[in-house]
């Protein structure tokens, strides 16, 4: 019924049809206004692929600190064959993600895949190696890579420890590198992409984004929406001033710049991707050098964490650089690298990509490409793999083409060098400005823009950004390792001895494998009256970089060992080039190798922090100056008492051992006798060597093999030897013995320790092939334990004459032969009952004396959040 005053109206199909279809065409319209705002208003997605060097902590604080709603950083991916090593690399970053309250970056690291003779490429390669020199491993040589000094002043060593500041200011969170757990950099990479449009930031070589290009295609070119590459070199200012920057390698290459040098054919897939690039190349960042007017600025602008550990590694850096003194105008010498790339990066994506303005830079348009060989092209001279060895070239490249050519052997490559001058020519790794098919057309950053503030100290308008940039009080670091804790002090723990007869001084030489480690953990159980370590030197061509000095540190801070001196040892082999990587290419870089020696297999950070670590020559304070081998040696010898005698243990390459004896006259006077691990003597029997990593050398033992010059200037000296080799470590390397008879016996926080690295061992053993190798670090205890007590262990020796083969063939080198002609002889452990040797290393490690001060780093986290008890005991010093 109808109510009254209302009138009902009729219903016109004809009518409703239009409207309702403007309806639909107006909602649509909204709907799709409303999906263009939202995404033009999401955030770009950055993903960083890293070096980690110094620069490098620069652009990721830089990147961190923006505000996330325009820019956000979704994982980081750290290139293993530049400036950092991969296990301190990756601790590193997770420590800066830490305190920066940023542990939901996804990082990624390493992979063990391998690519095949014919070009095949296995899922989760590494980037250990560029795409050239990469094999079915991670073992390889050092081809590009050998440009970048592996020690001190700058090198490695100063980018892995960030000139020791990492671990004095870093705070340390629960993300650590973990085996078979860590997730490789092209999972990362893949992940992030598979997520949605990403913007691609390279900040060191372009391996792994040429393997993510080459696997994945199709991905890669439909989600990397821009790349930002930090590197190269474009222009030369004059044929006297080419464009490179390899300080290293200057007269064999002028041209090329490191990030790009570090894989060329790697930075060429990515260039000729298809995908659009911005280069920010040495032309740009030349006219940006680091003033001292900036460095004083930033000095007085350090309002949070973040800026106050850039500004201090930016004081290392420059102290290296052995800069002109505060308040003086001019050039330091620095450059702002990758951090003013990362400003330009974001600037390019505020403002237009494609064509757009960019407050720091000058940008045009050019068409290059990057040089991967040399000419003539077309002839195989044995310096390019990929075309060497091959009826049909890997990954199809084209005879006769650009890949074809002399590829740069090193930074001594005799094709590069021009007789009667120091500018080379090979341009391996120039991004060369070029025409016809070969060019790719890129924006390119030619110069920084001056400050528009023309009264400013500042000179470029980027100094203002990143300093403002990096004081904001948002997103900013939450503390650093004095602030983590509310009693947080350093402490030494020395024992006193005075009232302890003191026995042998010994000295241990390792090159801090694992077995080392149980090793010197054993040696610090020893009791006091057959043992006194006065010393410890470490080999940097050994399993582990020499930046692992610092868990030396660690265990001895963890025993209360902290008056016992640490030498830094070289990095390299006798009378090998100290930027290279002689026989130490055999060492995998990957799983088993030295990502997992560099992070004791990811146990590394379960030790208490010790307040020593490795501190570079430039450090305020010269007495914590890291000593060198030589000079803990001369230290320890100047300490003897009249008539005493050192015995020393090694365990790893004789590197040190060789270069004292040839440096002191007087060292073999004063050695007693030398204990040395590893070698195996061909005598005959069917016993095969270890060097895995080099088929072809079946009689070798690693740690001659490492140094074949100084196994045999210590092997064949007067020093009186006694050698335990191979075989009789291998009657010493049962996993579940030493196991067993560890969890008979009481439990300490060494013995707990030496049980959990065991226990991974192998477990990783027995679930993974690459790990297969593991217990020739358990067989490396048996030194440290039959020094000690050799007695008890029912053991024969044999002595026999021998000689060794250092002839630079790696088919032979590092081999111990019986030689009758040789009137050196060499004391040989030959059996021992192996039953008694696990039982004593089980009840050292469990005996509660001389048992750690400090546990692990839970239990330093928990005295560090307690008020400190003054009344403490009489062996620590607060520093």
């Amino acid at each position: 019924m109808e109510k009254k005053g209302r009138t009902r109206k009729s219903v016109r199909p004809w009518t409703t049809a239009p409207a309702a279809a403007a309806a639909l065409v107006f909602f649509a319209a909204m709907a799709a206004v409303s999906v263009s705002v939202a995404a033009a208003r999401a955030p770009r997605r950055i993903l960083v692929d890293t070096d980690m060097d110094t620069d490098d902590l620069f652009a990721l604080f830089y990147l961190l600190k923006q505000d996330r709603s325009e820019f956000d950083v979704k994982a980081i991916t750290i290139n293993a064959n530049e400036w950092s090593d991969a296990g301190h690399g990756v601790n590193h970053l997770y420590d800066i993600l830490y305190m920066m309250g940023r542990d939901d970056i996804a990082v990624g690291v390493g992979g063990d895949g391998g690519i095949s003779h014919a070009g095949h490429i296995q899922p989760n390669v590494g980037g250990y190696l560029p795409l050239i020199d990469q094999g079915a491993s991670t073992a390889g040589g050092c081809r590009y890579r050998q440009a970048i000094p592996p020690g001190r002043r700058g090198g490695r060593l100063d980018a892995d420890t960030n000139s020791g500041l990492r671990r004095a200011f870093l705070p340390q969170g629960p993300r650590r590198y973990s085996p078979l757990r860590q997730p490789t950099a092209q999972q990362v990479m893949a992940e992030t992409l598979s997520a949605g449009p990403t913007t691609l930031l390279l900040f060191g070589s372009h391996t792994n984004a040429a393997l993510l290009l080459l696997t994945r295609r199709r991905l890669f070119r439909r989600n990397v929406e821009r790349i930002y590459v930090s590197g190269g070199g474009v222009r030369p200012d004059s044929e006297k001033n080419p464009t490179g920057n390899l300080f290293t390698a200057y007269d064999a290459n002028p041209f090329a710049e490191f990030n790009v040098f570090g894989d060329p054919f790697a930075a060429y897939q990515v260039l000729h991707s298809g995908v659009p690039v911005t280069l920010i190349p040495l032309d740009a960042t030349n006219t940006i050098p680091i003033t001292e007017e900036f460095f004083s600025e930033f000095r007085r602008r350090q309002t949070t964490y973040e800026a106050q550990y850039s500004f201090k590694s930016l004081d290392q850096v420059l102290r290296r650089r052995r800069r002109p003194g505060p308040h003086l105008h001019g050039s330091t010498g620095d450059y702002m690298w990758d951090s003013f790339a990362a400003g330009v990066a974001l600037s390019s994506m505020r403002n237009g990509e494609a064509d757009g303005g960019n407050e720091f830079a000058e940008l045009e348009y050019m068409n290059i490409t990057v040089i991967t060989s040399n000419k003539p092209y077309g002839v195989r001279d044995g310096s390019n793999p990929f075309f060497d060895g091959h009826k049909v070239p890997r990954f199809g490249l084209k005879e006769g083409g650009v890949h074809s050519g002399h590829v740069q052997t090193g930074i001594r490559d005799s094709f590069c060098l021009v007789p009667g001058s120091n500018s080379g020519r090979c341009e391996d790794g120039y991004t060369k400005e070029v025409s016809g098919p070969e060019a790719v057309r890129v924006r390119v950053a030619t110069s920084a823009k001056p400050n528009m503030n023309k009264n400013s100290t500042l000179d470029r308008e980027f100094f203002k950004s990143f300093l403002k940039v990096l004081n904001l009080p948002k997103q900013n670091g939450r503390f650093n390792i004095s602030t983590q804790f509310p009693y947080y002090r350093e402490v030494l723990y020395k024992p006193d001895f005075m009232n302890v007869s003191r026995a042998k001084p010994v000295i241990f030489d390792m090159d801090m494998s694992p077995g080392d480690f149980v090793s010197l953990i054993y040696l610090l159980k020893a009791p006091r009256e057959l043992i006194d370590l006065k010393g410890i030197l470490v080999n940097g061509n050994g399993w582990a970089n020499i930046a692992s000095i610092d868990i030396v540190y660690d265990i001895l801070h963890m025993m209360g060992r902290d008056d016992i001196s640490v030498g830094r040892g070289n990095t390299t082999a006798m009378d090998t080039p100290t930027l290279g990587c002689n026989n130490s290419y055999a060492i995998p870089q990957g799983s088993g190798g030295f990502i997992d020696s560099d992070t004791l297999y990811g146990l590394a950070r379960s030790l208490p922090r010790s307040p020593r670590r490795y501190s570079p020559e430039s450090s305020d304070y010269p007495v914590r100056r890291q000593p060198l081998a030589f000079e803990v040696w001369q230290s320890v010898k100047k300490q003897l008492d009249p008539g005493a005698k050192i015995t020393v243990l090694t365990s790893g390459p004789l590197t040190n051992l060789a270069n004292i004896s040839l440096s002191d006259a007087d060292a073999s006077s004063v050695i007693e006798r030398v204990y040395i691990v590893g070698g195996l003597i061909r005598d005959g029997g069917h016993e095969k060597g270890n060097v895995f990593t080099v088929p072809s050398n079946q009689y070798a033992e690693f740690n001659m093999f490492l140094d074949p010059l100084a196994a045999k200037t210590v092997m064949e000296s007067n020093l009186n030897i006694t050698l335990i080799p191979l075989p009789a470590q291998r009657k010493a390397a049962s996993f579940g013995a030493v196991l067993e008879a560890l969890e008979k016996t009481r439990r300490t926080p060494e013995s707990t320790f030496v049980h959990g690295l065991f226990s991974l061992l192998k477990e990783l053993q027995s679930k993974q092939k690459l790990y297969h190798h593991v217990d020739i670090f358990l067989g490396e205890v048996l030194g440290a334990v039959y020094m000690v007590q050799g007695s008890d262990l029912q053991s024969s020796v044999k002595l026999e004459p021998i000689s060794v083969i250092a002839n630079t063939t790696k088919s032979t080198d590092g081999q111990i032969l019986i030689s009758k002609q040789s009137t050196k002889l060499v004391k040989v452990l030959s059996d021992f009952n192996g039953k008694i040797y696990y039982n004593r290393l089980a009840n050292s490690l469990s005996d509660k004396k001389q048992s750690a001060i400090i546990g692990s780093f839970e239990e330093q986290k928990a005295i560090w959040s307690r008020p400190p008890n003054n009344s403490g005991p009489g062996h620590t010093k607060f520093l």
